[in-house]
Order: structure tokens, then sequence, then C-alpha cells
């Protein structure tokens, strides 16, 4: 097992940031975040070239909230088209058709293509926005990306990554902790001070 440290010039004081544990299986990062997930960290993820079954449980994650953003922004569509359509229509600027109101509430079928695509449109920018939001993106630097071994994440390894934010961080016993959840390498990645 392997454990680096990348560090800069002497004369540089630099501080970890993360530090970063690679795994050959699916099946040791899933073992390795159960450990992690016991052992209390909070902000720490997982890097892995496809889906790993069970990992959500493994890591302790609840279920997404992103459906209740969508369903929300869904109701807002499907009211604001009904209330829109019935104000543009029947209040606003009646328009009489046969002796019948537009606007009326006996209208409905005319209203369905209006109400279903406002409430498309509106989960729609829901569930990309409320991704944008619950995953903290853009974003444009983070610590991972010091590692180079991290870019083998998207071909054939399997990560385990622990911020040095994590209340419980400490790099001796974190470096302990992931060499006793088998990792084949585990580096601390240092940022300048400044």
């Amino acid at each position: 097992m392997e454990t680096q440290t990348r560090s800069g010039r002497p004369d540089e004081r630099r501080v970890p940031t993360i530090i970063v544990a690679e795994f050959d299986t699916a099946r040791d990062v899933l073992h390795a975040a159960e450990k992690v997930r016991d052992a209390g960290y909070q902000r720490w993820d997982t890097h892995t070239p496809f889906p790993v079954h069970g990992m959500d449980r493994a890591m302790g994650l609840d279920d997404s909230r992103l459906g209740w953003i969508v369903i929300c922004c869904a109701v807002t569509g499907l009211a604001g088209a009904v209330v829109m359509m019935h104000w543009m229509n029947g209040i606003d600027y009646p328009l009489i058709v046969g002796d019948k109101p537009g606007g009326a509430p006996g209208a409905l079928p005319s209203m369905v293509p209006i109400i279903f695509e406002l409430t498309v449109l509106l989960s729609a920018f829901g569930a990309v926005f409320g991704m944008l939001g619950l995953n903290r993106l853009p974003q444009h630097h983070h610590p991972v990306f010091g590692s180079d071994r991290i870019r083998a994440a998207t071909d054939d390894k399997f990560f385990i990554s622990i911020e040095a934010d994590d209340p419980k961080f400490d790099v001796d016993k974190t470096r302990a902790l992931l060499e006793k959840a088998h990792a084949s390498y585990v580096e601390v990645v240092e940022e300048d001070a400044s």
C-alpha cells in the first residue's frame, strides 16, 4: 500500500485540504464507505466509474429532496396556467366564440394543452435548478482536483475523498482509517495556506 503527500516548494506553507483513498474494486470501496460512515465523517464522497449498487445506503444518504422540488414546481405550473388562462380569457379579455365565453370554468378542455405544457416546463426547471442547487454546482474548483490519480475514477478505479473541513478530520487518524479499510493508495492533497 502506498501513501503520498503532495506538497510544493519547501518555503511554502501548505495545509491538507482533502485525503483521497484509491480502491481496486467496487466491493472494496463499498465496505470502506461503510467504515467511513460508521466513523462519523460528514464531508466525504465516493468517486466511481459507474453506479455501485448499495452505495447510497453504505454512505448513509437520505432520499433525495429533488422529487419534492419537482412536484412543487409542477403544482405551481398547473395552478399558474389555470389562473392565467381564467384571468386572460374570462376576465381581462373575454373572447366569446359561438355564444360561449372562452375563459369560463366549463372551458377546461381548451385549457388542457396549456396546463400540460406549463406543468412540464416548470417541472423541468425545478429538476435542473434543484439538482444544481442540491449538488452545489457549478463548482469550478474542488480540492479533489489536486489529486492526479482521481482521473482514474472515470476509467477503472474507485475512490473515497474526505475533506479537511470535516469536524472529525485528523490527517493521521483519517489516513489510518482509510489504510485499515484496505485502500491500495492514500494521498493527502495540500494547498497553499494563503
